[in-house]
C-alpha cells in the first residue's frame, strides 16, 4: 500500500500584481523522499519554497503538511507544524559560536510559550541537539568556533545543522551546493543523501544537475512558473523529456548547455 504524501502542493498559483510567478503547480513528496525542484533561471522554484513556507502567500491553490492544511498560517505556525528551509544565503550570528547557533535553533520548541520558555532554564538539551547536528552534517570541530572565521563550505553546513535542529518532517533546502568547488558539491551532496537516508524527508532546490541526478530518487521540473514533463518515478526519464531539454536548451546560454551537461555526466555516473 502507497504511503499518504508528507506534502501536497495543490494546484498553487503566485501572482505579484500582473506577473504569474507560479501557474497552478501541484506535486506530492512521499516521506522518506528526496525530491528535486529543478528549472531553468527564473522557473519558480524559490518562489514556490517561499510559498511553502509562507514567506510569500499563495494566491490559490493550497498546501498540505502531513494532510493538515496550511493555508493562512504565519511562517513560525508553519515551522512548528514541521517545516525547517535551509537558505541558499547563509546569515549565522556571528558573535556566538557554531555550536550556540545550532542550539539557538534547536531550542525554538521551548519559545511557544512565554511560561515554558521562563521556567526552562537549563541549555545542556539544547546543547546536545546542537552536537548531534553538527556531527550529522560534518563540522563538530568546528563546534566552538566563530561562524566569521569559517569559509563558506563550513557555513552551508552550518545553515542545515540550525534547519534540522528543528527536528523537521520536511527539509527545504534552497540550492546548498551554489558558491561551492567541484570537491565541496559533491562532498555536501553525499551528506544530503546522508541525511536523507537516515530519515529525513527533502526537498532540495539545486542547479548543479550532476549532484541533483546523483541523489534524487524523483523530480520535479518547473519552467515559466509552470511544472513539465511527465510525473515519472525515473530522473534519467524526466532529464530526456522534449520539453525538459527544450527548457535547459532552448535559450541556449551558457549556463543552461552547462547544466545539461552536468545532469548528462550525473546519469553516467548515478
Amino acid at each position: 500500500m502507497k504511503a499518504a504524501p508528507l506534502l501536497q502542493v495543490d494546484q498553487v498559483t503566485v501572482r505579484f500584481g500582473g506577473l504569474t510567478a507560479i501557474d497552478k503547480v501541484s506535486f506530492d513528496v512521499l516521506p522518506g523522499e528526496l525530491l528535486g525542484l529543478i528549472g531553468p533561471n527564473g522557473a519558480g522554484k524559490t518562489t514556490m519554497l517561499r510559498a511553502i513556507t509562507g514567506v510569500v502567500r499563495a494566491t490559490e491553490g493550497d498546501v498540505r503538511l502531513a494532510g493538515e492544511s496550511l493555508k493562512g498560517l504565519p511562517i513560525h505556525q508553519r515551522i512548528r507544524k514541521g517545516l525547517a528551509l535551509s537558505q541558499q544565503l547563509v546569515k549565522p550570528l556571528r558573535d556566538i559560536s557554531v555550536l550556540d547557533n545550532v542550539a539557538l535553533a534547536a531550542g525554538a520548541a521551548r519559545t511557544a510559550s512565554p511560561l515554558q520558555a521562563l521556567m526552562h532554564v537549563s541549555q545542556e538539551e539544547e546543547a546536545r541537539i546542537g552536537r548531534e547536528m553538527l556531527a550529522l552534517v560534518g563540522i563538530a570541530a568546528h563546534a566552538a568556533q566563530k561562524p566569521g572565521i569559517q569559509p563558506l563550505g563550513v557555513l552551508k553546513r552550518l545553515e542545515m545543522a540550525r534547519a534540522l535542529a528543528l527536528r523537521p518532517k520536511l527539509l527545504l533546502l534552497d540550492e546548498p551546493l551554489a558558491g561551492l568547488n567541484s570537491k565541496e558539491a559533491h562532498a555536501l551532496a553525499e551528506t544530503i543523501a546522508d541525511i536523507n537516508r537516515q530519515g529525513t524527508t527533502i526537498v532540495l532546490i539545486e542547479h548543479n544537475l550532476g549532484e541533483v541526478m546523483r541523489i534524487c530518487q524523483r523530480l520535479v521540473v518547473l519552467d515559466n512558473g509552470r511544472r513539465i514533463a511527465k510525473d515519472v518515478s525515473d530522473p534519467r526519464q524526466v532529464m530526456n523529456d522534449p520539453a525538459v531539454r527544450a527548457a535547459y536548451l532552448g535559450g541556449d546560454t551558457l549556463a543552461e548547455s552547462q547544466a545539461m551537461q552536468h545532469a548528462e555526466q550525473g546519469v553516467r555516473h548515478a
